[in-house]
């Protein structure tokens, strides 16, 4: 599992205020906090040579931001070693945020969890550099990076091969809630689908609707600076207190309890959802005697509720619909729900649609859509796939939607040669008896004569770049289906 999944940061920063024993007593707070949520944690540093970072000139001004308080609270690589001791003794993830070289050593030397690059070093393309040498996973913040931005640091650590993730920030502190722009995670995730995205905040520390929002939007990291007040000790007004940090994890847990789905990669509905439903539909009740094998139609019928055990609701009713049984007036109508194969189409054609959408895939005007049920359309979501016939000249192309738990049964061409990418979901493809499972983007290529089945879990969509695609040119394994006449298995459908 990733270090990044579910991780929430407490930032010291320096808010240890120069005083080890001030930090050890922040990071056992911490720990505490993380202990009792039972709760993946980590407690960030931020390093600097300070010797080196601030200009000669510069270090007593007192008029320049920033650089009073890195002189006042100022401790060395030794003092640091011992913070990430007392982090590691309360069994929380060690992280820091370098400013410079020297900092990126110090966290190779501390054998340190995780670098975090801050917002302002986001494009030091000398200190990314070291940090991506490093080989430790990186968090990078993104406050005040333009889009374009982002895609540069997204693309250094790429081609470099860095575990990496990337939080949404805005760099104001504190952050005013009319500038947080939470959106902005929805556009990171579908923009970097292939790395966790989070959220570093900066807002009132008494605010926790920001982190349940940040969780609704699908954030798997979070951020707040933390300190601990004291006589002495008064903090700023974007961090928070252990007890304002208890209150913010818990509201980050009771937002992931109501967001988080019940059933893998489905909606649950409980038995008391549909006990619920099921008391406010209407029932099919008879408006005058009917008799057993009388065609019954809607004239013959009326909605009304309560419902009973057994009976058919007003959504269940079709026509040609014929009674079993004789029905008095006003009795339930109880028949079995009927479902032609023009329905288990139009459910079939409804679901590759839906995935298309999600998948964010538009076919345009022009396609003919290919349902192919090996063995009927009944067993269709077990065995088959919908075909979207798109080119076929020279060459060929089509998207194969395989919907959830569906298999493609073995069979091979002695005419066309094939390449498949996966665009969206998880494949399973054998090739004369050796699978492999793709990921999305990955390429797989059938040679003629080739034989080759696919599955999907979770349901997937492949493009198909072939030649030229000829009927009866697929051979099945499967005497049964081999036999059938092509119409038996194909339906094609001009529009949906």
């Amino acid at each position: 599992m990733s270090i990044f999944k579910d991780l929430i940061i407490f930032e010291m920063a320096n808010s240890h205020q120069g005083s080890i024993e001030h930090g050890v007593n922040i990071i056992k707070e911490m720990g505490r906090i993380a202990r009792k949520y039972n709760i993946k944690a980590a407690v960030k540093f931020q390093y600097r040579d300070i010797d080196t970072f601030i200009h000669p000139e510069y270090k007593m001004r007192k008029d320049v931001n920033h650089i009073p308080r890195f002189m006042e609270t100022k401790l060395n690589f030794e003092q640091f070693c011992e913070l990430v001791e007392a982090v590691r003794e309360e069994g929380l993830i060690s992280i820091s945020t370098p400013f410079d070289e020297q900092g990126i050593e110090w966290c190779i030397e501390q054998g340190l969890d995780v670098i975090k690059i801050a917002s302002c070093s986001a494009m030091d393309w000398p200190l990314l550099e070291e940090a991506a040498r490093s080989g430790k996973p990186l968090i990078i913040s993104t406050g005040g990076k333009t889009l374009s931005d982002i895609d540069k640091i997204y693309n250094f650590f790429t081609h470099r091969n860095c575990e990496f993730a990337l939080l949404h920030c805005v760099a104001e502190y504190p952050a005013p809630f009319e500038r947080l722009q939470l959106d902005f995670i929805d556009r990171m995730k579908k923009r970097y689908r292939d790395i966790s995205i989070g959220y570093s905040g900066h807002e009132d520390p008494n605010d926790n609707i920001v982190s349940m929002l940040a969780v609704a939007k699908g954030a798997t990291i979070f951020e707040r600076h933390v300190g601990l007040p004291t006589e002495t000790v008064r903090l700023n007004a974007y961090s928070m207190n252990p007890e304002q940090t208890e209150h913010w994890v818990k509201s980050i847990i009771d937002a992931k309890n109501m967001c988080s789905l019940k059933k893998e990669d489905s909606k649950f509905i409980s038995q008391e959802e549909i006990d619920s439903l099921k008391s406010l539909m209407r029932g099919i009740y008879a408006k005058r005697t009917i008799k057993k094998g009388e065609n019954v139609s809607k004239e013959d019928v009326f909605f009304a509720m309560p419902i009973q055990d057994g009976q058919m609701n007003s959504g269940d009713f079709y026509d040609g619909l014929v009674a079993t049984k004789d029905y008095d007036l006003n009795a339930p109508i109880i028949e079995k729900k009927y479902t032609s194969d023009i329905k288990s189409a139009r459910s079939v054609i409804h679901d590759a649609k839906g995935m298309l959408f999600e998948a964010g895939i538009a076919l345009g005007k022009h396609f003919e859509v290919e349902l192919s049920h090996h063995y009927g359309m009944k067993n269709f979501r077990q065995t088959g796939a919908v075909i979207v016939n798109l080119v076929n000249r020279e060459y060929c192309k089509k998207l194969v939607i395989v919907l959830p738990g569906q298999k493609h049964p073995s069979h091979m061409h002695e005419l066309k040669e094939e390449t498949f990418q996966l665009l969206y979901g998880d494949l399973a493809i054998t090739i004369d008896g050796s699978q492999k499972e793709l990921k999305q983007g990955d390429m797989q290529t059938v040679l003629r004569n080739q034989w080759h089945s696919f599955s999907s879990k979770n349901g997937a969509i492949f493009e198909e770049i072939s030649t030229t695609h000829i009927k009866g040119d697929s051979y099945y394994a499967d005497m049964e289906i081999a036999k059938k006449d092509l119409m038996e298995r194909k339906t094609i459908i001009k529009e949906w």
